[in-house]
């Protein structure tokens, strides 16, 4: 038997709430086989991110032939990108291996509202990598950033999903788990649903009361990229991944790993 095999590409979390560790633990809890791509070694915490050091962008290319000539897998989690040069490197790699499924967070503010990227970056992004993408998922900051004007309702949030959308052909998902209030709503544009009413698919739940939050945004993209390649469309895709990262927020709510920003629990809790 051979489980599906999942690539993240993306940062390295010292503490190991979000980026590669995120992922491997996400993948790994869901049935998946995880390999990993490091594009940076952040210095960071439960309480942020102290420094952060891309690696070169012919180490990046190296790991990611590495990976897709041997293990060949079939759907991409991309996170942390943090310079032109690796975004070139690693569009390049996905137009030669041209893998099945290509989730993309992009990791462009920080939860402080700290620029992580230039300007420049995110023009090659927006250029090079977009466009090979399954699915994007920018956090309402983000979205922001791209659509050029802020968002802060769902109807704002289904116009920027849909002009985005058209915008860079791939499919949006908007999360919106700081809109204010007691419930939260990410709203999915699907690109190939584009013609039907069906193009627009809202997820809506109760917000869960935790300070224990860091690493959401990557175990939620890397779920989805899992449940890609488990052959679920992506409107179930994300269903299912809302499902999961609704489970590690609650089992994680009551953990007290560091004084700040506490990670999810992305393991069955014990008995």
């Amino acid at each position: 038997m051979t489980p599906p095999i999942i690539l993240s590409i993306a940062g390295s979390d010292c503490s190991g709430g979000a980026g590669i560790q995120a992922d491997i633990k996400t993948i790994s809890a869901l049935g998946g086989y995880a390999a990993s791509v490091i594009t940076a070694i952040t210095v960071q915490n439960t309480q942020g991110v102290q420094a952060v050091h891309p690696l070169s962008a012919d180490l990046v290319r190296a790991q990611i032939e590495a990976v897709m000539d041997d293990l060949q897998p079939k759907s991409i989690k991309i996170g942390m990108v943090h310079n032109a040069e690796l975004v070139t490197v690693i569009a390049d790699c996905i137009r030669n291996y041209q893998p099945d499924f290509v989730v993309y967070d992009p990791v462009m503010i920080s939860t402080s509202g700290r620029h992580l990227m230039t300007q420049e970056t995110i023009q090659v992004i927006k250029k090079e990598l977009f466009p090979l993408c399954t699915l994007l998922t920018p956090n309402l900051s983000e979205a922001s950033l791209l659509y050029g004007h802020p968002i802060s309702r769902t109807d704002e949030m289904e116009q920027a999903a849909r002009h985005l959308s058209h915008l860079y052909h791939t499919s949006i998902l908007i999360k919106g788990g700081h809109l204010e209030g007691n419930e939260m709503c990410d709203i999915l544009y699907s690109s190939t649903d584009a013609s039907s009413e069906s193009a627009c698919t809202f997820y809506t739940h109760s917000k869960i009361d935790s300070r224990n939050l860091h690493g959401t945004g990557c175990t939620l993209s890397s779920a989805i990229a899992t449940y890609l390649e488990y052959n679920y469309s992506l409107k179930e895709a994300v269903s299912q991944a809302k499902d999961y990262i609704t489970t590690t927020i609650n089992n994680g709510k009551e953990l007290q790993i560091g004084h700040g920003n506490g990670p999810l629990w992305h393991f069955p809790l014990s008995e």
